[in-house]
């Protein structure tokens, strides 16, 4: 809803209060050089009636693809209440608690969604969510440096499995701070980081393992042994899940063998699987759970339950480690807002699916994944990658080049999943696919109809095929 308080009639007084001859006067210091020239490529304003027509236009070359694209984000079923709830006054407009004062309807909401992630998550307490799950997972990271007394290094070990993009945001935002991000391989036939292969850094100080589940390629990883080894090397385990798996793994609070490890200790990832449709890349949102012992050290804020004087139910800020409010140095992080629309949105999701209703929706995104997979490598020239389970997304090699293939799948409306070759250079001519609840039998079968008779035009056109791995 936009609202602009300064009116020309304003600015003229305001000028006038302080001598300023124009608005350019008060940058008069500022080289002519530097100054912006305006927004040149901007078109002339329109109004209501055309811009609306513009857009549409814009929104129908986009077209309705087919999509079994996954890779951090997916397609799922929206409940259409979710969105009507979500866009009305009192949420739309309200949605970011800055100041202990924000409304109780939203502070309300807030305290619902952590209690929802934390109980998803088997963990101790959630906060009021972050900008999307990369930096999520950089801010889990500088959470880890912090609290991790035992360790006196700054060195994190992130299997190449964690998302690449993820990865190189928590480069990109952690590198110039002392923190060594240690890469580590994953195992090429299982497609998943082997616990064995950690016995080289026994005994090494680390200050956090990060254990992504499922991973990028969809496989799940060893998460017990994992957190196991972690925590008998004085190392914290940040978990960086799919929140629909979560309805169906075992969740990160209780990783680790029986009587043994207490799970994770930092939980974070990306939200958007809760009640957020994929709107041309965005908005997205991060969660972030934690042990109760390093709550003070997580960032972004906290809302709580408490009781007035008079007996009451009331909600309050109960911890906002903001740098606004203390001073810069001390501060958590520099987080200066959350995504409240979104994490409105995911928790009137969450609350009208239901805990049992979210189980069923990952397991019908495993099926499907499933059925897609098995009717995919019944073509000789498409074969399965990796050995390892998987939940609803699975690496795939074709034979033939695949870039051969995609243009064709687009103009059939198909978006058939993520080439793999620009983030990992061995795999080539290989193919992440997703299939979630959303795919019906219908849509499996057209994907693999138009894929298998691709494949014939290519070998029949004498097309250089790969031997089997």
């Amino acid at each position: 809803m936009p609202f602009i308080p300064h009116t020309e009639h304003y600015v003229r007084e305001m000028l006038a209060a302080i001598g300023a001859k124009d608005v350019d006067a008060l940058f008069d210091e500022l080289p002519a050089e530097l100054r912006a020239r305006g927004l040149q490529a901007i078109p002339a304003a329109l109004i209501e009636q055309d811009i609306a027509r513009v857009m549409h236009e814009r929104a129908a070359r986009d077209g309705q693809p087919l999509c079994f694209i996954g890779a951090g984000a997916y397609e799922h079923h929206i409940p259409a209440a979710v969105w009507e709830i979500a866009t009305r006054g009192e949420f739309y407009t309200a949605y970011t608690p800055y100041q202990a004062e924000a409304s109780q309807g939203t502070l309300q909401l807030l305290y619902e969604y952590q209690t929802m992630m934390a109980r998803l998550m088997a963990m101790d307490v959630s906060n009021a969510s972050l900008y999307d799950g990369a930096s999520g997972l950089a801010e889990a990271v500088l959470m880890a440096v912090r609290a991790n007394r035992n360790a006196k290094s700054k060195r994190i070990l992130m299997p190449s499995t964690v998302h690449p993009l993820y990865r190189k945001v928590v480069r990109s935002i952690v590198s110039n701070q002392g923190i060594e991000l240690v890469e580590l391989p994953y195992c090429t036939a299982c497609g998943n980081l082997v616990p064995a292969s950690l016995e080289r850094y026994n005994g090494e100080d680390i200050a956090a393992l990060v254990i992504p589940q499922p991973n990028f390629f969809g496989v799940l990883e060893e998460v017990d042994a994992l957190t196991d080894w972690a925590h008998a090397n004085k190392a914290l385990v940040i978990g960086v899940v799919n929140p629909v798996a979560m309805a169906l793994l075992k969740p990160p609070g209780q990783w680790g063998s029986p009587g043994g490890a207490q799970g994770a200790d930092i939980v974070c990832g990306e939200g958007q699987p809760l009640g957020a449709p994929l709107s041309s890349g965005g908005p997205y949102f991060g969660f972030m759970c934690c042990r109760k012992d390093y709550v003070r050290q997580m960032p972004g804020r906290i809302v709580g339950r408490t009781v007035d004087r008079d007996g009451r139910t009331g909600y309050t800020l109960t911890l906002q480690a903001r740098e606004q409010h203390i001073r810069r140095s001390k501060a958590t992080s520099n987080i200066c807002t959350n995504q409240g629309l979104l994490v409105t949105a995911a928790t009137i999701h969450m609350a009208i699916v239901g805990g049992t209703g979210l189980q069923k929706v990952a397991q019908a995104c495993h099926a499907n994944t499933r059925s897609l997979v098995a009717k995919l490598i019944a073509n000789q020239y498409v074969e399965p990658v990796f050995t390892g389970a998987y939940f609803h997304e699975c690496v795939l090699r074709l034979r033939v080049p695949l870039k051969n293939l995609l243009r064709p799948l687009a103009a059939h409306n198909l978006l058939p999943g993520y080439a793999l070759e620009q983030d990992y250079p061995e795999l080539g001519d290989c193919l992440l696919v997703c299939a979630t609840e959303t795919k019906t039998e219908a849509d499996l079968n057209l994907f693999a109809d138009h894929l298998h008779k691709l494949i014939e035009r290519q070998t029949t056109a004498g097309c250089p095929v790969k031997p089997k791995m």
